[in-house]
Parts: C-alpha cells; sequence; structure tokens
C-alpha cells in the first residue's frame, strides 16, 4: 500500500498540558475533516506544529507528546516562540496573507520575517526527511509552507508531491510587488501537483510562472526543465452528510434536551412569527468584509423602515490573531459599528444586532444553521468560503437564503445564492430586501439544487480527486521520462551508430545546438560547436544537415564555407557543400504585400516584438515581449491570420517564441524526405525542440533517431533536456568515429 505523509502548518489536533497529562482534542476544520478519507486509504502520517512553543515543553513532556500523537500517527514540528513570532505572525499572516487577499495596504515587507520563514519551512523539511522512508505521495497545505515543496524536491526528486493553496493566488500586477517571488514561485513548483480553488486563481499562478520564470505552459501543465508539473483547481467541499444529519437530529431534540441557543431562538420568535434572523459568521479578519456589512445593515434599516423591529442579525465573529495590530483595529471598529447601529435603532423589545467575540461549539452552529432565515456572508476577498456551504448543508426543510459576496470562491459553486458585490451597500441592503421577500417555493428551488451539487462533490470528494490527479501527473511525467534518453537507450544509439555504413544527421538550430537569445542574431555559433559539427563531418560515413527556420543569408555567414548541407526556412532553400542555394520548390512570395500591414500593427501594440522577414516567409518574434502579453498576442494573431491566408496557400507555424507565415506544403519533414529519398541511409538522426521539428520527425523512416529537445509531448522517440545535452551526444558519437 502506498504510504503519504500530510504536512501542514497546525496538526489536525488541539493539545493541552494539564499538570503531567497530555490532553487530545480533534480540530474540527475542512482540512482535518477531509484528510479523514485519505487516512482511511492510505497508509498515512501528518507532520505539524503542536499549537505549543519549544520553551513550554521540558524532555519529559516532548516524550509523552511524541507518544501521544504517534498513537495519532502524527508527528511535531517543535518551534521556539521567536519561530511563530517571524514565521506566522510574521511572514506569513503579516506579508503573505494580506497580499494573497489584495490588502496590499496592510503587506508587510520584513526581512526578518522571511528570514524566519525559510528557517521554519526547512525545520518542516528535516522533520520531513526523518519520516519520508517508504514514502510514495507527499501532500502538502497551505501558504504556509509555499517553499516547503522545493525543498523535499531537491532532496527526494523520486516522490510525488501535491501542494493545495486554501487561499486565493493573486494576479500577477499584486504578486509582483512581493520582493520574494522568485523564491516563493520556485518553492511552489517543487510540487508535482498544484492546486487551487477556483481556476481564476489556478491562471493567476501561470500567468506568474509565464512572466516571472518564462516557463511554456500548455493548459494547465508547466513544462520545467526535467519534469512537467500540472496545475488544476479542487473546490473544497464540506462533509455534508454531517451537517444535514446532525441538523435533523438537533431537529428532533426533546424539549428538555434543547440547546439554550434554540431556546432563545423560540423566545425570540414568540414576540413575532413573521421576524426574520440574519447570520453572519466570520473570523474576525479584514478580508471577510465584516465593517463593509455592519454599514450595509445600517443602510437597509435607513433604506427600509418598515422592518425595523422585524430582522435581527445574529453576529458572530471568532477571535483572530489578536496580537497582530490590523486585527486589533477591526476589532474596534466593529465594536463601534455595532454600538452605533444598536443605539440608534434599539427599541425596549428590539435589538438589531445580537453580536458575539467569540467562538460558539459545532453543536451551537448548527442551531444558528438551521434557524436564520438568511445567511449574510460578504467577503472582500476569500480563497473558498465554507461557511456558505455549511449553512446550506444545514437547512433540512430547504427553506433559507444565502446572500453572498462574488469574490468568495464559493460563487463559482453556488451561483444559486443572492450574488453581491460586498463594496456596494446598495446592492447589499437590497439582497435583504430581496431575501426576506423571496417565496418559499423559490427558496426550497434553489436550495435544493446548491444541496444536491454540494452532497455529490464533497470534501471526500475532493480529497480523492486531488489524490487521483497526482496519480495521473505521474503518468504523465512518466510518458515523457520514458523517452529520456538514460545508459540504455544510448547503448543503442551507439551501437546502430557503430554499425551504420552510410549515415544522415538532421540537426535543428536554434534551441537545438545553441540556447535561445532574445534577440536571435546574438545566437552565433561559438567555437566548441564549430568543433564538433566539422568532427562529426569529416567522417566519410557521416553527412550533417542542419535544418532551420534561419535565412540562407545567416547559415551562409556562419556555414556557408563548411562541408555541411544547409537547409534554410523551413524547407525552402538549400545548400550542398561547395554548391549555390538552390530552391527545393518553386514559390510565390507576392502575398508579404498584404500580411505585413497585420503583423506592423502587432508590433506597434506589443512592445518588444518585431517582424524578421525572409526570402518567402515573414516571422513576428516575440521572445523580447512581456511573456504574457505576447503569449495573448500571438493568439489572437493566429486568429486573425487563419482568415486572412485562407485564399492563398500559406500556412502558420509557430515555434519558439515566433509565428511564421510561409507557403504551405514546405516543411523540415518534406525537406529531409526528398533528400534521403536519392540515397540509402542505414543510420538517420533528427534533433529538433520546437513545433516545426514536429513535421520531421513524423516524416522520417519509423526506425531513425529522432530526440525532442525538452520534456514535452513529441512524436520524436526520444527527450533530451536541453541543447547541451544535445551537444553532449554529438560528441559521444564523434569519439565513436
Amino acid at each position: 500500500m502506498d504510504k503519504i505523509l500530510i504536512i501542514s502548518n497546525r496538526l489536525p489536533l488541539q493539545l493541552k498540558i494539564d499538570k503531567d497529562t497530555i490532553n487530545v482534542k480533534p480540530s474540527v476544520g475542512g482540512v482535518a475533516t477531509g484528510m479523514k478519507s485519505i487516512y482511511k486509504q492510505y497508509e498515512s502520517k501528518w507532520i505539524g506544529w503542536p499549537g505549543l512553543d519549544k520553551e513550554q515543553i521540558n524532555p519529559d513532556t516532548e516524550k509523552k507528546i511524541n507518544d501521544v500523537l504517534e498513537k495519532e500517527n502524527c508527528v511535531p514540528v517543535l518551534l521556539t516562540h521567536k519561530d511563530t513570532e517571524l514565521f506566522y505572525y510574521g511572514f506569513s499572516n503579516r506579508t503573505i496573507w494580506p497580499l494573497f487577499h489584495y490588502f496590499t495596504q496592510f503587506t508587510e515587507y520584513v526581512n526578518d520575517f522571511w528570514k524566519g520563514y525559510i528557517e521554519v519551512n526547512r525545520k518542516y523539511a528535516e522533520v520531513v526527511f526523518q519520516h519520508i522512508e517508504g514514502i510514495s505521495k507527499i501532500w502538502i497545505h497551505d501558504y504556509h509552507l509555499l517553499l516547503l515543496p522545493a525543498l523535499i524536491k531537491e532532496r527526494y526528486p523520486e516522490v510525488m508531491i501535491g501542494f493545495f493553496l486554501h487561499i486565493p493566488f493573486p494576479s500577477y500586477e499584486i504578486f509582483r510587488g512581493l520582493p520574494w517571488r522568485m523564491e516563493i514561485m520556485k518553492g511552489m513548483l517543487g510540487a508535482d501537483l498544484i492546486g487551487f480553488h477556483t481556476y481564476d486563481y489556478e491562471r493567476h499562478f501561470i500567468s506568474c510562472v509565464r512572466r516571472l520564470l518564462g516557463y511554456e505552459t500548455t493548459i494547465n501543465q508547466i513544462n520545467l526543465e526535467n519534469r512537467i508539473v500540472k496545475v488544476d483547481a479542487f473546490p473544497m467541499g464540506i462533509d455534508y452528510d454531517k451537517f444535514h444529519n446532525d441538523a435533523i437530529q438537533q431537529q428532533q431534540r426533546s424539549v428538555k434536551d434543547k440547546l439554550k441557543i434554540r431556546k432563545d431562538i423560540e423566545q425570540y420568535f414568540l414576540t413575532d412569527h413573521e421576524r426574520k434572523l440574519v447570520l453572519s459568521i466570520d473570523r474576525l479578519d479584514y478580508s471577510k468584509g465584516i465593517p463593509n456589512r455592519l454599514r450595509a445593515f445600517e443602510y437597509f434599516l435607513y433604506k427600509y423602515p418598515q422592518y425595523r423591529e422585524k430582522i435581527t442579525l445574529i453576529m458572530l465573529a471568532v477571535p483572530s490573531r489578536d496580537v497582530v495590530e490590523q486585527y486589533q483595529l477591526i476589532k474596534s471598529e466593529v465594536d463601534e459599528l455595532v454600538g452605533r447601529i444598536n443605539g440608534q435603532y434599539s427599541s425596549i423589545n428590539w435589538t438589531p444586532i445580537w453580536y458575539f467575540y467569540r467562538s460558539l461549539p459545532y453543536e451551537s452552529l448548527i442551531e444558528l444553521y438551521n434557524s436564520c432565515d438568511i445567511a449574510l456572508i460578504t467577503p472582500i476577498r476569500d480563497g473558498m468560503n465554507l461557511v456558505a456551504k455549511e449553512y446550506i448543508a444545514s437547512k433540512t426543510d430547504g427553506k433559507g437564503v444565502l446572500i453572498l459576496s462574488e469574490m468568495a470562491g464559493a460563487t463559482k459553486e453556488l451561483s444559486e445564492a443572492i450574488l453581491i458585490n460586498p463594496n456596494n451597500k446598495e446592492e447589499i441592503a437590497d439582497a435583504i430586501k430581496q431575501a426576506i421577500e423571496m417565496p418559499v417555493e423559490e427558496q426550497k428551488e434553489r436550495n435544493a439544487i446548491l444541496q444536491k451539487r454540494l452532497q455529490r462533490y464533497n470534501v471526500e470528494k475532493w480529497a480523492q480527486d486531488f489524490m487521483k490527479s497526482l496519480d495521473n501527473v505521474k503518468v504523465i511525467q512518466a510518458r515523457s521520462l520514458a523517452k529520456k534518453i538514460n545508459e540504455p537507450i544510448l547503448a543503442d544509439i551507439k551501437k546502430q551508430y557503430n554499425k551504420a555504413t552510410n549515415r544522415i544527421l538532421f540537426l535543428d538550430y536554434d534551441g537545438t545546438l545553441v540556447g535561445f537569445k532574445k534577440d536571435p542574431s546574438h545566437a552565433v555559433p561559438d567555437e566548441a560547436l564549430y568543433k564538433t559539427l566539422d568532427q562529426l563531418s569529416e567522417n566519410s560515413r557521416n553527412e550533417i544537415v542542419l535544418i532551420s527556420g534561419r535565412d540562407k543569408e545567416t547559415f551562409t555567414s556562419w556555414f556557408g564555407e563548411k562541408k555541411y548541407t544547409l537547409i534554410a526556412e523551413h524547407g525552402v532553400w538549400i545548400k550542398r557543400a561547395g554548391e549555390e542555394w538552390q530552391l527545393i520548390e518553386q514559390m510565390q512570395n507576392d502575398w508579404k504585400e498584404l500580411i505585413r500591414p497585420g503583423l506592423e500593427f502587432y508590433v506597434d501594440r506589443t512592445p518588444g516584438t518585431f517582424i524578421e522577414e525572409k526570402n518567402y516567409s515573414l516571422v513576428w518574434h516575440y521572445r523580447k515581449a512581456d511573456p504574457e502579453l505576447g503569449w495573448h498576442r500571438a493568439i489572437e494573431l493566429k486568429d486573425e491570420l487563419t482568415s486572412l491566408i485562407s485564399n492563398y496557400s500559406l500556412e502558420i507555424l509557430e515555434g519558439n517564441k515566433v509565428v511564421e507565415i510561409k507557403n504551405s506544403g514546405i516543411n523540415k519533414g518534406r525537406a529531409a524526405i526528398k533528400l534521403i529519398a536519392k540515397k540509402h541511409y542505414d543510420f538517420i538522426l533528427g534533433i529538433g525542440d520546437d513545433w516545426t521539428d514536429e513535421y520531421l520527425f513524423e516524416e522520417l523512416p519509423k526506425s531513425s533517431v529522432t530526440i525532442k529537445v525538452g520534456l514535452v509531448n513529441t512524436h520524436a522517440r526520444f527527450n533530451v533536456e536541453t541543447f547541451s545535452d544535445v551537444r553532449d551526444l554529438l560528441n559521444t558519437l564523434v569519439k565513436l568515429g
């Protein structure tokens, strides 16, 4: 059976030291609940902070804690008070949390916080290393441990690593402001699967990967130098059946067994059966939009005076990070707003807001969910928001209305709720009125759809889908790695090469023999490359063919005096050693005047791009452009060109950061086939790095040794990682003679 490590900032247990006794209480939360199914399916261990500072624990107590946690398959990461101050209250919650929630005004860039964050991530890594034997999968959770995937992958590259971010991932314009943005991105890319709650967060992450690191992406796959990383959206669910069934049980309690909160609510309705309860439950965090919500409720009472004394807002604000200044300030603001609203609108028999600054037991929450007519959930920014889902799951009679901020990740699944802009108090006030007046049948119809959806995609399904996707990534990676040239494959290539009498080597240039440059004119051959190619061409059994999209003038200046065969412009021109350039096929180029204005338009709109004109093609280069903008403009350009060239015998080739328009039917594969048709070759090698080389791989005989530079899907039989690997291979062939 596969073994898995689950790693999060906190363990799914609450520890309390009572004299010589260690008391353990399970945590109630989405991640802890979701991992139950994984615990059952795999032989799992959970690594995390037990919630106690190292200074609180003496050696005897530490042993007792370890013994208690071992029984629960948990492993503690012990942190000092300084660690928690810098790592948790510092970088995690005063840098990452506000930045990722778009509160840049609260974001603090403190170097000591960053150093503390690095140190604690390393401490987690060391604990992982102590328990990694026999582990095949690791699942890391949330923003506290963004560096951990790379730390583990560097030491144990064979272990599959999943990472899930439970908060939003910001847009590039926000994320780029982080001084340590590159380190954070590289840390996350240590994972093989990176999960987010919504496609928006996934899209933002991929955009940052392109812009900051320059990696190529294909749909939701990122092509690193040595492996493929998958990025996907997994909207986290809840334990639907637990909330729904517990709500039913609460309703069935006898009078004497009812909770006090239930009796208080029933007493409230005795005064007026038409009264409505509006529920607001959040951690007291600036991202939750609580002051905006209170102002909107105040405006509702002002705008719709007919509902005064007929509606009460139950506001439960759970204390959170109250040692951080911004959280202290927001508590003061909320206290003041509640006091003002109650002071202005209260009567002897009615208080507009029941305000609780504390957490409530689970059973009391179920009572509130089940009893309240409306849930008002209006975060300014929220990764998911499970409270909205819990409220819907607890509505056993199908009645109730959910008012939800469109800024919460949950809106993607809860579109039948009344969606509002959390910054628009007019819209929120009108939504409350709409909820009050919504017919019961409409409430039930909306909630039936929501409940069915939440029951189907619950937290267990979320966890299982993530693990299945992690297994799928392994298959995708294996598919690429199976082609990667290893010692046995290299030995077979060398054997074929040695036996052959007539060999032909088709070699692409840019990205294959040399690395890419932002300015293509700078990618000139170096002496080491000349030496390798010359040594290969001097062997009478070898024919060296440089086959490239480069123009013939450039190739002439670089290789015109060499003993190689040169094929330029993807198969338009051919030059054999000692001969002049010849057209492989006759073509027209009068179409250029039609196409050029369109390309110039994109050059004007996209800084850093330029047009290269070849004899029979036009090329739009965007390597110097902003990666994201260049990528989008390339898509636009291809769409426009497709309709423009429909009446001409032209085709569009997309290479590495280039879009090329040329005569159709001309490609590297066709040129290669014409060349090898004139002579029998018993060893054929083809190496290239981009889509234009796929024609070559497809057309060459199946017995040919075809090699793609880069670990991506290809028609080639084998892969190598970089152009340096190509040179190493060619130098190996040189030594064989």
